[in-house]
């Protein structure tokens, strides 16, 4: 739940910061007579009938989508729990060991172990989910494990 709320709020800020712009953009860019004329005649804004407004929109569309795109992709590397960026990225698998190993994925794990995402390298049958694996709470369990077997 709180990855979520994590991402919402990013959201939200990104929403935010771009209500300020759009309303530093109206008051930098006034009506101009033309603007009004339209206006009070055919009761349409500006957007198709001023080049330098339709150009601003366009920009601000742009910016708007990118600050999107930067919070999804910023929202993807992170750990489920703890928020953290995952580090440490592993390349696993080959083409050439295809049936031993599997396909090439890269692998990022959350440095205080509360799980390993795995993306895969190449999309072929469409679009595939990073699988994201839990570990459990005690994350030197794994290797005292190996140390008592030997």
């Amino acid at each position: 739940m709180k990855y979520w709320a994590y991402f919402a709020a990013k959201l939200a800020a990104a929403t935010g910061v771009m209500r300020l712009v759009w309303l530093a953009l109206v008051r930098l860019t006034p009506d101009t007579p033309a603007d009004r004329y339209y206006w009070e005649v055919y009761h349409k804004g500006r957007f198709g009938h001023d080049l330098t407004w339709t150009f601003t929109v366009l920009l601000f569309w742009l910016l708007f989508a990118g600050l999107v795109y930067l919070a999804v992709w910023d929202q993807r590397r992170r750990c489920r729990v703890c928020l953290r960026r995952l580090r440490m990225p592993v390349e696993r698998g080959s083409w050439t060991h295809l049936f031993l190993i599997g396909p090439p994925r890269t692998e990022y794990i959350c440095p205080y172990g509360h799980g390993t995402l795995a993306v895969p390298e190449v999309h072929l049958s469409g679009t595939e989910t990073p699988n994201w694996q839990p570990h459990g709470d005690d994350i030197w369990k794994e290797l005292s494990s190996l140390d008592k077997k030997s």
